[in-house]
């Protein structure tokens, strides 16, 4: 069976039937009805919130790895009837990152193409690249999964870099210390 229709027109009563029944739907997804919760113009924020708890006790692992595939939607859904301070904003999103690099190193993924970082999406409208699948370190890509703990491959080379010079000047090293 299909649903026919779009998620962001549903009402509260379609959202728990489709959720309940979602396994009869062939065009079912989960993403695309979290993203319809925030966007759903004909729901109240309780209603929201309400559909929202619900999805997320039947969708809790696919929802979680949502801070993953798509942080901004997760955010959204998260802090959905809260008002937050920047302060709290910025604790969320360290939260979000923290629990990013969580999921990929439980699940033991090594590649960070995922979701919204795998596609360009510069925020212009008539960009001809929007929503083309990029390769990560492309100059398309707009920016990237990176941790705090991530090493630096820049400063790695020019270490390299530097010690591959020291070794080829060692001789000329020790007769400058040689004659100070």
């Amino acid at each position: 069976m299909k649903i026919g229709k779009k998620f962001n027109q549903l009402n509260k009563s379609e959202y728990f039937q489709f959720i309940d029944h979602y396994k009869k739907y062939s065009d079912f997804n989960t993403l695309g009805m979290y993203r319809s919760i925030c966007e759903n113009e004909n729901l109240k924020l309780d209603d929201k919130i309400e559909i929202r708890d619900y999805a997320n006790s039947i969708f809790g692992k696919t929802f979680n790895f949502y801070q993953l595939k798509d942080p901004q939607t997760y955010f959204d859904l998260t802090t959905l009837g809260l008002e937050l301070t920047v302060a709290d904003e910025k604790q969320i999103w360290n939260d979000i990152i923290a629990n990013q690099q969580k999921i990929l190193s439980e699940k033991k993924i090594k590649h960070r193409n995922f979701g919204a970082y795998s596609k360009h999406n510069c925020g212009y409208k008539d960009c001809p690249y929007n929503g083309l699948m990029i390769k990560q370190g492309s100059f398309l890509a707009e920016g990237g999964l990176h941790f705090k703990s991530d090493k630096n491959a820049y400063s790695a080379k020019l270490k390299s870099k530097r010690i591959k010079k020291q070794r080829k000047n060692k001789d000329q090293i020790i007769k400058d210390e040689f004659n100070k």
